[in-house]
């Protein structure tokens, strides 16, 4: 019953803010005075929807996570809490993230939040009974340092880009498409049935464009999480970063396994088909990164 809940909070969520934005979009284009089906103003109403989506994502990033994860706050004088505001003023944090757990016996911790000074970092309870004392640090500064990079506006950046492109150019290669497929004899094609295939059509783009774009959304994921590693080896030191990489790597091997349905909030992922298409790096990669890196 949880599990439907969320999910549902989830979808009508989604549903409200998709005509949310609709609206806008048919209201700033309206304003600029953009005739109608022009490519001017269908690239603006692809912007506001795109980047509006992304944006209102992250926005409510924090409570998405509070909802579908079934995060438990941490008391603000456990040691837990007092490990990741200590770790948030070193990287210059102004504002101390929330700290959460949440029950899972997967090796996992994430941060997200809609700004640096407006986010959280939670573990599960799966991490916190398999890694010892410094291994748990080098997972801590690694999730404070993603807030502190700006990690999730950057993401939030790079997805909204990609959606307006791809909302934009599905558009208007599904116009060609039925420009070509119209007949001069058939007469008018607004009808159920045109606007049906049209939808399809214009559909069928969207998913295959960001398909050939997931790959540039990967390569910056990686990035980040590279860029994370480095800001954890110097809060608490490359031992300890590296020791818990290593154990993510230990329990992987293990298990085998990983929950996909936090894959892209995880510290940890094993390697998908192609690394081309993989949200984090080879857990290798990231340790021999560490361990040649001249910048600690």
């Amino acid at each position: 019953m949880n599990f439907i809940k969320r999910y549902g909070f989830f979808i009508i969520t989604n549903l409200l803010v998709s005509v949310v934005l609709y609206t806008i979009g048919m209201f700033v284009i309206s304003q600029m005075g953009y005739p109608p089906g022009s490519y001017a103003g269908l690239f603006v109403f692809c912007f506001v929807f795109g980047m509006g989506g992304s944006f209102i994502s992250l926005a409510i990033s924090k409570w998405s996570a509070k909802r579908l994860m079934g995060l438990e706050p941490v008391a603000s004088g456990s040691a837990l809490t007092q490990k990741v505001h200590h770790f948030a003023r070193r990287a210059g944090l102004r504002e101390m993230p929330e700290v959460y757990i949440y029950q899972s016996p997967e090796v996992n911790a994430f941060a997200t939040g809609p700004s640096r000074n407006n986010s959280l970092v939670a573990v599960s309870t799966g991490l916190m009974n398999s890694m010892n004392e410094d291994e748990v640090d080098g997972v801590l500064a690694h999730e404070v340092s993603h807030i502190a990079n700006g990690d999730m506006v950057t993401m939030t950046l790079v997805q909204g880009i990609v959606n307006t492109f791809a909302m934009f150019l599905s558009y208007v290669i599904t116009q060609i498409i039925m420009n070509a497929l119209r007949d001069e004899d058939e007469g008018d094609h607004r009808g159920g049935g045109s606007f049906f295939i049209q939808y399809m059509i214009r559909n069928a783009v969207y998913m295959v464009l960001n398909l050939l774009s997931y790959p540039l959304v990967m390569y910056v994921s990686r990035w980040r999480e590279y860029r994370a590693d480095l800001g954890s080896a110097k809060i608490v030191g490359k031992d300890k970063m590296i020791a818990a990489l290593r154990k993510l790597q230990t329990n992987l091997d293990r298990s085998g396994k990983h929950d996909k349905n936090i894959e892209v909030m995880a510290i940890s992922a094993p390697m998908n088909l192609s690394e081309l298409f993989s949200s984090h790096p080879p857990l290798e990669k990231r340790i021999m990164a560490l361990e040649n890196s001249r910048e600690i």
